[in-house]
């Protein structure tokens, strides 16, 4: 499968982040899954992808082309593709990806991460989102859903499906257990709530 990983352009303060990149990148390798990440050379998008590679894996890059004019497009892809824009980004990787994973990031992993969520939640062809949450990066964000479940802005069942997962080895077993399913009978949900009047 192709696993979507979105992640900081930059290693963290954690050197345990860039660790864990490392190694993701290179159970994905081994396994003979497939990685599909923002294209760049540095921080943790590095690491993931790097492994990857050194694992003898299949690595996808999409990545804007004024990031690689600025030079911090990664080397020795399976395949790097240049689009314009980060909107075009976002679309391609969801196009191309099964599965969708979460490390520590910034604003942006966290708006890349948050339309899968989104649409996870109309039924839009993708299964659950993952998240590492290593020693608690995201237990403010999980903390946050659990309060939209009981102000009822959030289903239960929806929110079963944003996995965050304490270790790497955790992430790992829960990607290697995850099952794809077929996108084809699935219908979007419009909720109630989005039904314009007048």
């Amino acid at each position: 499968m192709n696993i979507a990983v979105y992640c900081g352009s930059n290693p963290g303060a954690d050197p345990a982040f860039l660790e864990a990149a490392g190694t993701l990148g290179t159970w994905i390798g081994e396994s003979g899954n497939a990685l599909v990440y923002g294209g760049s050379s540095i921080g943790l998008m590095g690491a993931v992808s790097s492994a990857v590679m050194a694992a003898g894996g299949e690595a996808y890059g999409v990545e804007p082309g004024f990031f690689i004019e600025a030079g911090v497009a990664q080397h020795n892809l399976t395949e790097l593709i240049v689009v314009d824009t980060m909107e075009q980004r976002k679309a391609k990787m969801i196009e191309l990806a099964d599965v969708f994973v979460a490390l520590p990031g910034g604003v942006g992993t966290l708006e890349e991460i948050s339309e899968i969520m989104s649409r996870q939640r109309l039924r839009l062809c993708l299964g659950p989102c993952y998240f590492l949450d290593l020693d608690g990066y995201y237990d403010g964000l999980a903390q946050l859903l659990d309060t939209m479940v009981q102000c009822h802005f959030l289903d239960p069942a929806d929110r079963k499906e944003f996995v965050f997962c304490p270790s790497v080895e955790d992430l790992i077993a829960h990607l290697a257990s995850h099952e794809l399913h077929d996108c084809e009978d699935l219908q979007p949900v419009v909720p109630e709530s989005n039904i314009l009047c007048g």
